[in-house]
């Protein structure tokens, strides 16, 4: 229950965040609760991925995407996720979730969240995720979906280590797929 809590916390406070576009950021701050923690007594691996879902989710209502989704049939879909832990975030910890929009490249959105604890980087997700047209069966150019939400962005090329995190998502989902 406490997920759909916090995800409210995100909706109700959406105004005082002003728009997302792209090269912004959304910060949300939190406290690790009783529920989040594993038997070291520290934010466990499943809640870095759900908070980072909150992240998108804020980015998500503050551009505009999710309601352009719903009136065109279509769906944000994840592709994958990586994760490194550098620092623990234990019990009771106030800490921040950094969401941005990184740069896209043709279909695929390349996304980060930066959990800082104290001013300092304790854990980075990054991930990859498109635009699915039901209608169409088929993902969107996301310089498309860029226009429709009525934004002039372009975006930078990956840098290295984007580029590494593309092509590890690439061979790990064609291993998936038993190629």
């Amino acid at each position: 229950m406490y997920v759909w809590g916090r995800l409210l916390k995100v909706a109700l406070t959406l105004k005082s965040r002003g728009p997302y576009l792209p090269g912004g950021e959304s910060r949300l701050s939190f406290r690790c609760l009783p529920t989040d923690i594993d038997p070291n007594v520290h934010l466990n691996n499943a809640r870095y991925l759900m908070l980072a879902d909150l992240g998108r989710m804020d980015i998500f209502l503050r551009s505009g995407l999710l309601n352009l989704t719903r009136r065109n049939n279509w769906a944000p879909m994840m592709g994958g996720v990586q994760s490194v832990f550098v620092r623990e975030i234990r019990l009771w910890k106030r800490f921040e979730v950094i969401s941005s929009i990184e740069t896209w490249d043709g279909t695929q959105v390349i996304g980060r969240h930066r959990f800082v604890l104290d001013g300092e980087t304790a854990a980075l997700v990054m991930t990859t995720a498109g635009v699915y047209d039901r209608t169409n069966r088929k993902f969107l150019e996301i310089d498309d979906v860029i226009a429709a939400l009525g934004v002039t962005a372009r975006q930078r090329p990956p840098s290295e280590a984007e580029r590494i995190f593309m092509q590890s998502h690439g061979g790990l989902r064609a291993l998936a797929k038993g190629n």
